[in-house]
């Protein structure tokens, strides 16, 4: 019997800088997801002005193949992931469900992070599946039409 294991995507998380800004701007959505997701120039200027904003690039080797940002208050238990994007010629690789758990690790381990949540068009089914899989619980739309979906962080006590 012969079995077919997938090798996982390798990515990193670094932060945006004045050096990778314009490499993510550049990125772009396929044409179907253009309602999706704000531009990544729009959100670069709100990071800008949110001092809770933590934008990163999503990096395979030393390409930018995609971008997201989040935030997690100091004064909170929970992150909101609020943009999440790999650029149309590296989708279907593995990178965003790669970037996913890459991020969720790094929130996790800000140690004050109960929940994390995530929102996204509830038509859009490519990431419906991807944060299923991840264990993100939906939990209905929000005043916007968008669908809320939620991720309980174990406590570090939880592994013992």
């Amino acid at each position: 019997m012969t079995t077919h294991v997938q090798k996982a995507a390798q990515v990193h998380l670094v932060p945006v800088t004045e050096a990778n800004r314009a490499q993510v701007t550049a990125l772009e959505l396929a044409h179907d997801q253009l309602d999706f997701v704000a531009s990544n120039t729009e959100s670069l200027e709100e990071a800008d002005l949110d001092e809770d904003a933590r934008p990163r690039v999503v990096m395979a080797g030393d390409g930018v193949v995609g971008f997201l940002m989040y935030e997690a208050p100091q004064d909170d238990d929970e992150a909101r992931i609020y943009r999440f994007m790999i650029d149309r010629q590296h989708q279907g690789r593995g990178y965003g469900r790669a970037a996913l758990l890459q991020v969720l690790d790094e929130i996790a381990q800000l140690g004050h992070i109960r929940h994390i949540s995530i929102c996204y068009a509830p038509d859009n089914e490519g990431a419906r599946h991807l944060y299923r899989s991840a264990g993100f619980v939906e939990e209905g739309l929000d005043e916007d039409g968008e669908m809320i979906a939620d991720l309980v962080v174990p406590s570090p006590t939880d592994d013992r």
